[in-house]
Formats: C-alpha cells, structure tokens, sequence
C-alpha cells in the first residue's frame, strides 16, 4: 500500500523528463495551461479522496466522488460459474473501465479480475492489481505477452476493449466505437471462455469528438483528443449511465461458426450495440 497519495505534477514531469536545454520551447505558462486542461488540481483532489483504496474499492470511491449514478441492467445473464471475457464498447476513455472495475471487481473479488490496459495507465498506481499492461516492446514485449496468456489460463475474469480507442463521431452523428480487433475472439477459443456482450451507455462532451474528428482530417497522427481523457473524466460530475450485460456466447459455438475472428468480432460488435437500451436521442446511436 503507497503511504502517499499518488498526485499529479505536470511542472515536476517535465524538470524530470524534458532536458534543460529544451525546457525554453516549454515555457511555465503552457505548463500551467495544461494543468488546467486536464483539470489537475481536481485529479489530485480525487486520488487523495480515494487514498488509501485500490482496486475496486478505489473505482467506487471515483465513483463516489464524481457522484456518478450508475443503472445495472442484465446482470442475471452472468452465470455463477465460468471463465469470461467481458467485452465491452469504450465510449468514456475512463470511467467506463472504472464503473466495470467497481461492478465486477465487487462481484468477483479484485484478485479474479484483470484488465488488459495501455503502459500509461500502469501510472495509476491504486489500479495496478487489475491492470495487465499490453503494449510492451523489445525485451519486455516477450514478458508481456507470457503475463497476458498466463492470465487468459487463469481463473481471472477478463474485461476488454476490442476497439483499443474509445468511441467516435461517425457520419450521421452516430458515437460509436471503431472497428473491434481480432485479438480477444482468438483468445476466446484459445483458452475456453465464452464472451459477454457488455454495453456502456455514455458520451464525452462534443468538443472531444470535433477534435477528434478535425484532427483525422488534418491527417495528424498523434491523437490530441486523448489529452482530454481526464479533462472528460471531471466534466462527468453528477451524471448517470447504464450499464448492459448481455448473454453469453459459448466459445464453442466460435470455434465452430466457420467465420474468421475479425468476422466474429464484427459480429461481436453488433451484439455489444443491440443490448443498449433505447435512446431518446436518435443521433447519438449506432
């Protein structure tokens, strides 16, 4: 257990990271700036609320804090026994994975529930129990994908983001996510688990989506949106979402439907979107 609270210093991560003689091209005011648009006095103010909790106790005192309401919709469709993967839409970049962490981190235990996450949110050092970093390289790509197999044959449940991003603006002013990878279908198959649909009724706040879409235009890589992840996590304050489970689907039935695993994760896809619950918004669904 840390004896600090993990806190957020963007001045003191750029003295450490950032060479001296190029600390003139990062002026302090842009540094404050920044501070500013990731909202990190409310971060810090967050993670000492939450100290000295980790795992799903931490997710839930997120949840607390922000005073999110969250509506649990299919969760008799869990049976008591069984290897999972929980397959989910990301439509927040953040308090979708903390809201599953504290649903099913309370329903199986913090030691049976692994969520495969990119080597940034390793940081977030309450969540490390559950996290499994993914995106390794050189000598450590080989560990990484031991430790992923490794969990896969496990007991542990897995929760995963087929997607990888969370969810864009598509023409028509559809939110949604993105073309669902292959990777978790294969593993599926592999190791005998059946997968369950999950869908997260939620959205960022429109400017998220206009970057994110003004950005593809302008052809640039680097995706700026995700600066505002935690930006998007504070602006969340007081809201409500629902939460869908949906039936399993029998690895065996995988296995045997003939399809590709791309194929299959399409299909996937389809399902995790057709267990939402209506919208009166029209605009905003898939």
């Amino acid at each position: 257990m840390d004896e600090q609270p993990l806190r957020i210093d963007l001045q003191e991560i750029v003295r450490q990271r950032v060479p001296r003689s190029k600390r003139r091209w990062l002026p302090r005011w842009a540094v404050r700036c920044l501070e500013r648009l990731i909202h990190q006095d409310e971060l810090n103010a967050i993670l000492e609320h939450t100290f000295p909790s980790t795992g799903s106790e931490f997710a839930r005192r997120v949840l607390e804090y922000l005073d999110i309401n969250v509506d649990i919709k299919g969760i008799e469709n869990i049976p008591g026994n069984g290897r999972f993967i929980f397959a989910s839409n990301h439509p927040l970049g953040g308090l979708d994975g903390i809201t599953l962490i504290s649903v099913l981190g309370t329903r199986y235990g913090d030691s049976l529930l692994r969520l495969p996450v990119n080597d940034m949110l390793m940081n977030v050092r309450p969540l490390r129990g559950v996290f499994i970093p993914i995106n390794k390289f050189g000598r450590q790509a080989r560990g990484a994908a031991r430790l992923i197999n490794e969990t896969y044959a496990s007991e542990a449940q897995m929760v995963f983001f087929p997607a990888g991003l969370v969810s864009r603006l598509h023409k028509g002013g559809a939110i949604a996510d993105l073309e669902w990878q292959k990777a978790f279908v294969a593993k599926a198959i592999e190791y005998k688990r059946d997968i369950i649909p999950v869908h997260f009724s939620g959205y960022n706040t429109k400017r998220f989506y206009q970057i994110a879409r003004w950005r593809k235009r302008l052809g640039l890589k680097f995706n700026i949106e995700q600066i505002l992840l935690p930006s998007e996590l504070c602006k969340a304050h007081g809201s409500r979402y629902t939460v869908t489970f949906g039936t399993p689907v029998r690895w065996q039935t995988l296995a045997q439907s003939g399809e590709t695993p791309l194929k299959i994760a399409a299909e996937m896809r389809k399902a995790c979107y057709a267990i939402a619950p209506q919208q009166t918004d029209r605009k905003r669904v898939i």
